[in-house]
Order: C-alpha cells, then structure tokens, then sequence
C-alpha cells in the first residue's frame, strides 16, 4: 500500500536588503514536516517566541470578533481575518509593523514590493509577510479569497507605515 505524500506548501517570506528595500527573501516549499501517523502531516511554516493571549473563560467573555479594529491588531496582539480580492482590483500599497500570515484559499493574487519585485499566489501557496511595502494585485478571472494573521511587530523605522488606528488607504 502506497502511503500518501504530503502536500507541498509553498512559502514566501519577505523582508529588507540591506538598503531598506523590500523583497522577497524565501520562495520555496516549506521543509518543516513531521508526522505522528501514517499519512497524517503537519509542517511548520513560522513561529514567533512571544504572544501570551487571554482566554477568559465563561460565557460572558468578550466576542473579540465584535471588536472594531483599523488595520492593525490591538498592541502586542493578532488579526485574524479572511478578504476578498476582486478581479481587476485597484491595488493599494502599504506597510504595517506587523508580521503577517497570509494563506490563499482560492483564486490568485499578485503581490506588488519595491521596484520590480512581485510574487503571484494561488490556493494553498502560504506567505509570512514581515513588514514590508507591498500592494495586492488581482489580475485573474476570479475573485481571490485570503485568511490574514497579523501579528504586532516592533517598528522597523522603514518608510512611512500605516499608522496605528488607521486604515491601510490611510483613513481612520
């Protein structure tokens, strides 16, 4: 019997050359894979060292999914959230002090960094964004579907990010 393989991740991590421009640092398949069962896989794309989170228990926690938030997570916190990305969008291009994970659920999306860096994303394709400028391109047929995690990063004194409570067209 011919056990099934795991599916391969791709993954894209950007950062900064040494002139502070914006670029794609890892484009390859995440290698980090172990399994604890036959045909069961799990693979470690990024971590980070420090994030305690509150769980309050009881039923009168707070819904932190009613919070009104602008682009950023609250300090020292996360931001998850799944967008949509029409075809033919008009693409923005920002910066927060965030590191963020990005997953395409489905269609495919161009990302826009520094000069003529791009990327071009599909389902599946994962990437850890760590600060930089960028702008979401949708050039395909079909609306792009994308889960968000960002995670507050301290500043990297880069350009000129989007400022806290603020939205990343820079209105508040």
């Amino acid at each position: 019997m011919n056990e099934r393989k795991p599916q391969v991740i791709r993954r894209i991590v950007t950062g900064h050359d040494s002139n502070g421009v914006a670029k794609v640092l890892i484009d390859a398949p995440a290698t980090n894979i172990k399994s604890s069962r036959p045909g069961q896989y799990s693979t470690l794309v990024w971590c980070t060292d420090d994030a305690p989170a509150a769980m309050p228990v009881g039923d009168d926690a707070e819904d932190m999914g009613a919070r009104m938030l602008g682009t950023y997570p609250p300090e020292r916190g996360t931001r998850f959230m799944i967008a949509e990305y029409p075809p033919g969008n008009t693409p923005r291009r920002h910066r927060t002090e965030t590191i963020d994970y990005i997953i395409i659920l489905s269609g495919e999306i161009e990302m826009d960094l520094d000069g003529d860096d791009k990327v071009t994303m599909g389902p599946g394709d994962v990437m850890i964004q760590r600060g930089t400028y960028h702008a979401w391109r949708n050039k395909g047929p079909d609306v792009c579907r994308m889960a968000f995690v960002l995670v507050d990063a301290e500043p990297l004194g880069i350009g000129e990010p989007v400022k806290r409570g603020e939205e990343a067209s820079g209105h508040k």
